[in-house]
């Protein structure tokens, strides 16, 4: 049957010129339904004729038959032949499978002693932006099995470090361990379950259950009744605290799950139970086991290969590691958290772990030995260059040791005087300070540099002869220098004024 969206799209490709063929193998339907469709010009549902059965007397018998007993189709077949059923088998059997009761599977309640078991399993809601990148949201749920007290954490990954951590964090929580955690099938605690043969478990969980003392228990492939406390734990999470809300930041779903276990989840009356959770966790906490001393190390280890560029990758980012163990096999820890880097038995690297992803984290305390060894690189070339401008450059450089705090800035200068002076000038200053003593890029500097500015030498001094002093021709004096002069009016004598003056310092 077309219904009206169809329709539709049939009049749309109509107007865009498709032709009747093009449309039939655009909406994969018979050309002559669309064209008979494509010549109404209002849509109008079209409804099948029904059809007669010759078993149609025979329905309501069939049907209180199946009500009283779980007849097979044949027996029913035989019994509406006897009352005068002429159709055939086909008809009756497909009849039957129409209007047979489904049977449902029958599960036994699942009773649970004090501290005996808790139930983990992993849920899965939507996608959330950690940086510029967005990734799935997984949350971990634990359950008492007895009390029901439920314990919930969010992560980006349900890896192995998680899911070790958020038992961990579990059992802190619930400050005790029970005899034995039910799990599902996740490659995390099964690896495979041959046929006639014992589950294999993943060693990591194993051993991570040896350490805190509780028995795994594997539930049957696809049995999700067994573990149907947390089925529902998992449900209750998203429909109470996920519904609705805003998945803004992952930093703040941590804090705020603990405040809903706190005031909703763990204090409301369980609809089973008809207890609240956290009344009951004292009776569990009586029977289950104590935590250990010390926190098992739920690092992930793997071996990795720095780069040439003294980089290792996980999760495609790439974080830095000392330039010395660039190239070289090391040991990785990861944790939820952190990453770890060991070379052998050695911490020389420790990351935060990001969950972005193509980023470059670098320790700036990593690239110092590198950058050390190219100082030193240099400073080699540069005192090669020193000792190559003279053959005292060694005692020189000597005596710069002695007097001077500095002696390769000295070293940096003088090279660079010799680029500008020349290498022969910059020899013969650096001789000429043997004279003065002066062991300083200055002094070769000022001495550089008075070469450079040295005045031109001083001619022979001629003396004159004693009879050349009879050749001199003197000019006539001139005595109008000695007339009075009219000053402002008055005139006078010079010659008295200078006698006059004369006589009065005489006279004082």
């Amino acid at each position: 049957m077309i219904d009206y969206e169809a329709w539709c799209r049939m009049k749309q490709y109509q107007q865009e010129k498709l032709n009747v063929g093009q449309i039939a193998q655009k909406m994969e339907l018979d050309h002559r339904t669309v064209e008979s469709w494509l010549q109404e010009k209002h849509f109008r549902p079209r409804k099948r004729a029904e059809k007669t059965s010759k078993l149609d007397p025979y329905k309501e018998d069939i049907v209180s038959l199946l009500e009283k007993h779980a007849y097979t189709a044949t027996q029913l077949f035989q019994r509406v032949q006897e009352d005068g059923y002429d159709g055939s088998y086909s008809v009756v059997k497909r009849y039957v499978h129409q209007v047979r009761p489904k049977r449902k599977p029958a599960f036994l309640t699942l009773a649970f002693a004090p501290g005996e078991a808790a139930q983990v399993d992993w849920g899965l809601y939507k996608t959330i932006q950690v940086g510029e990148t967005t990734r799935k949201l997984n949350f971990f749920v634990m359950v008492l099995c007895h009390s029901r007290m439920m314990y919930v954490e969010f992560t980006l990954s349900q890896s192995m470090e998680h899911f070790l951590a958020c038992h961990q964090h579990a059992f802190e929580f619930f400050g005790a361990v029970p005899e034995k955690v039910m799990i599902d099938n996740l490659k995390t605690g099964v690896l495979s379950r041959p046929a006639g043969e014992d589950i294999v478990f993943n060693p990591k969980y194993l051993d991570f259950a040896h350490h805190y003392g509780f028995r795994i228990k594997a539930c049957g492939v696809r049995k999700g009744n067994e573990k149907g406390r947390v089925e529902n734990g998992v449900g209750y999470v998203k429909k109470n605290f996920l519904n609705g809300l805003e998945l803004t930041q992952f930093e703040i779903l941590n804090p705020a799950i603990k405040i809903w276990m706190a005031d909703i989840a763990n204090v409301r009356i369980h609809g089973e139970t008809r207890k609240k959770p956290v009344d009951c966790l004292p009776e569990d906490m009586q029977a289950m086991r104590s935590l250990p001393i010390n926190r098992y190390d739920i690092a992930r280890i793997e071996t990795v290969r720095s780069t040439k560029l003294f980089r290792i990758s996980l999760d495609s980012n790439r974080y830095s590691v000392p330039a010395e163990y660039a190239s070289q096999s090391l040991t990785l820890k990861i944790y939820p958290d952190r990453l770890c880097v060991y070379d052998q038995e050695k911490l020389i690297a420790r990351h935060i772990r990001s969950f972005e992803r193509h980023r470059d984290f670098e320790d700036p305390d990593h690239p110092k030995e590198l950058l050390a060894q190219r100082r030193r690189s240099e400073d080699q070339k540069l005192f090669q260059r020193f000792i190559a401008l003279s053959p005292r450059a060694g005692d020189y450089y000597q005596k710069l040791a002695q007097k001077r705090l500095n002696p390769k800035v000295h070293v940096r200068k003088i090279v660079g005087l010799s680029e500008i002076y020349g290498i022969e000038a910059t020899e013969r200053a650096m001789l000429d300070a043997f004279v003065f003593e002066a062991f300083s890029s200055e002094y070769v500097a000022n001495l550089l540099e008075q070469r450079l500015n040295k005045l031109p030498e001083a001619g022979a001094l001629h003396l004159t002869r004693s009879e050349d002093l009879l050749d001199i021709t003197l000019e006539k004096p001139n005595i109008n220098i000695y007339q009075p002069k009219e000053i402002k009016g008055t005139t006078y004598d010079s010659t008295i004024q200078f006698e006059t003056k004369q006589s009065n310092k005489e006279e004082k």
